[in-house]
């Protein structure tokens, strides 16, 4: 995408009418990047398949009678295969991104930005589309060759073909993304039969024209000027992480020379200046310039120059992985990756593992159920039969599993406070019912509490529930037994009016 330039006048010499046009901003120039091959190479295609198996096929797969991953908003449900989460389970999700969080400072402390260069959602469909983009136009000298010719049949075909194929993909993925909120069978049926709603078509296309502006037009711009991390990656920098690095003093001085060129006497470094380097990479920068910020890692000129080195019989490892203090005292691999155990990274996989164990420990704990205590603000307390006070409650019972379960209510905390009837109830799988729950205490029992708020708990307690003999019919509360598998107590006040 071009970016806009601004011109000011500049006055030269004492001639007012004699002008001079300076551009402030550079037009943006369009990379052409040279496709590569090699381990790392093999390796960000390993992950694209599998970031892009799991993305697109995870809606499709079933778990019992509903889709595995469903992130029901009007109802409000989370499903993650076994798992019912409702929003009072947000805590997990702000685990799972400080958890995150924790693992982008512990990698990049490692190995600078790995993520960015390898399962980056930006890099992976950047690639994707790349890949199309060269199976129809060719590669890097044809693509540019193509763009510099005149408009014909040949090239309205291959643009043509090429925009087609990245509409389609990036629309599959918006379908794809809006599959997680909406049931994707639901929504192909309605998107067949036309019935499709509005915001389904809204976050349908607006996800899609993301990924179709992103991968196919902004690309590297997207990682140099929108990504933050960029920004502040050099903060969780030091000279002991494993940065992609141009070895200066073997490669210098650079220059053109023929296989059998004895380096000695014609004064020559390793690096024989073919500028392969810049070629491949997607955001244009030449490696051998230093470390920069526009650098996400991707690792295609350490593929592609150790492929020029094997051609000039060369050792490997001119650009590599390596650290600034490897670098500049020249440790082996093995000091190297000696080093890489530093306090930082030890501190980072500590308080990592302390997470990721907190985070398993309260999902395998979980309560199977949920219980929300709410007054009826509309009667605070009133009087009944025979001189009674009475307060009036709301609780939510959630079931966060996908079996029913049975539930009785019941208040405590103060003497003598009871409930009209015994309340017990039984809730279908992930089902969530508001109960009415009137609370009542005898008069004596207020006389000496006195007016005023008085703490009270209502305890809920689950149920064990028993298939009739023989039978296969719905549980109901008259026949379960009254085996306690679990109890919740939900903390409120009762109010003595004076």
């Amino acid at each position: 995408m071009a970016v806009s330039k601004t011109t000011t006048p500049a006055v030269v010499g004492a001639d007012d009418s004699s002008e001079q046009v300076v551009s402030l901003y550079r037009a943006q120039t369009k990379i052409y990047a040279r496709a590569v091959t090699g381990w790392f190479a093999t390796w960000r295609w390993v992950l694209v398949w599998a970031t892009q198996l799991l993305f697109y096929g995870l809606p499709w797969l079933h778990w019992g009678e509903r889709q595995a991953v469903l992130f029901d908003l009007e109802a409000r449900r989370f499903y993650i295969f076994n798992l019912v989460l409702y929003p009072q389970d947000f805590i997990f999700l702000t685990a799972l991104l400080i958890i995150s969080a924790y693992s982008l400072f512990l990698f990049t402390a490692v190995a600078g930005r790995l993520w960015c260069g390898f399962a980056c959602p930006q890099t992976v469909y950047t690639e994707i589309f790349m890949w199309v983009e060269r199976h129809l136009e060719g590669d890097r000298p044809k693509r540019m060759k193509l763009d510099a010719g005149p408009w014909n049949l040949e090239k309205i075909w291959r643009k043509g073909g090429k925009q087609l194929i990245w509409v389609s993909i990036a629309l599959w993925t918006g379908f794809t993304f809006v599959g997680y909120f909406t049931p994707i069978q639901t929504l192909a049926a309605e998107f067949q039969s036309l019935t499709v709603g509005p915001w389904e078509i809204f976050w349908v296309l607006f996800y899609g024209l993301a990924t179709y502006g992103f991968a196919g037009f902004m690309r590297e711009q997207v990682c140099k000027y929108m990504c933050p991390y960029a920004r502040f990656q050099s903060v969780m920098f030091d000279k002991d992480t494993l940065i992609i690095s141009y070895d200066a003093e073997r490669g210098e001085p650079r220059g053109t020379r023929g296989r059998k060129t004895d380096l000695k006497v014609a004064g020559l470094g390793s690096c024989i200046d073919c500028g392969l380097c810049v070629q491949v990479c997607p955001t244009g920068i030449d490696i051998r310039e230093g470390l920069q910020y526009e650098c996400i890692g991707c690792a295609a000129c350490i593929d592609v120059c150790d492929t020029v080195m094997d051609k000039m019989q060369y050792p490997r490892g001119l650009i590599r992985y390596d650290t600034q203090n490897g670098l500049q005292r020249h440790l082996g691999r093995q000091e190297v990756f000696k080093r890489i155990l530093r306090p930082r990274v030890l501190v980072y996989t500590a308080i990592l593992g302390v997470l990721c164990f907190a985070f398993l420990w309260g999902l395998a704990t979980r309560d199977s159920f949920k219980v929300n205590v709410v007054r009826d603000r509309g009667a605070l307390a009133r009087l009944v039969d025979n001189g009674w006070i009475e307060n009036v409650y709301r609780l939510q019972i959630m079931n966060a599993t996908e079996q029913p379960q049975r539930f009785r209510i019941q208040p405590s905390g103060m003497e003598g406070i009871t409930v009209e009837a015994p309340l017990e109830l039984v809730l279908q799988p992930a089902e969530a019912r508001w109960v009415p729950v009137a609370a009542r205490i005898p008069p004596q029992v207020a006389e000496s509490a006195g007016p005023g708020s008085h703490p009270v708990q209502f305890v809920v307690d689950r149920l064990e529930i028993r298939q009739p003999a023989g039978g296969t019919a719905a549980p109901t509360a008259g026949g379960a037994a009254e085996t306690v598998l679990d109890t919740l107590r939900e903390k409120s006040t009762f109010i003595v009016p004076r």
